[in-house]
């Protein structure tokens, strides 16, 4: 196949034309085009809102998990010294909670925000993608309670 073939879905391969007023470029549809069918409430700024919490949660999260790491790891002699005694002090200090609780949050909205994207993109029946996020929505709203409830409800003097 030389230089100058067209492919019927994209035109001139690899310098085959040059694009002027006389010849335009080839139109891509979108893989889901919007219709009048399409609910207003998908119209919005959600996307970008979800683009842009992807991009400064990931920047805090980084920030949060390497701070663990460092603190953890090194600072506290390892993690042979990581038991229910270390949590139990650790979760003493309000500080801690919060931390551990900003963790918590921001990697699982992080992360079902992220599986959200992929079920739009590959899921390709809208009943499979109302399953499939109804699924992940409810997996990430019992993870972060029984999460918040575990941070705040520990309590070092079990039997």
């Amino acid at each position: 196949m030389s230089a100058d073939t067209t492919s019927a879905a994209i035109g001139p391969v690899e310098g085959g034309a040059h694009y002027d007023a006389d010849n335009p470029a080839p139109y891509i549809e979108a893989p889901r085009k919007r219709t009048g069918k399409t609910p207003r409430a998908t119209r919005g700024n959600f996307e970008m809102a979800a683009w842009l919490f992807m991009r400064l949660s990931g920047v805090v999260l980084v920030v949060l998990v390497l701070g663990h790491l460092l603190i953890q790891l090194f600072l506290d002699g390892g993690v042979s010294k990581i038991g229910f005694a270390f949590v139990a002090g650790r979760w003493a200090s309000p500080f801690w909670q919060v931390w551990d609780l900003l963790m918590l949050w921001l990697a699982m909205l992080h992360g079902a925000n992220g599986l959200r994207t992929v079920i739009n993109d590959y899921a390709e029946r809208a009943n499979t993608r109302l399953w499939l996020k109804g699924l992940l929505y409810t997996a990430t709203v019992f993870t972060i309670l029984l999460g918040t409830l575990v941070i705040f409800t520990f309590d070092p003097n079990i039997r």
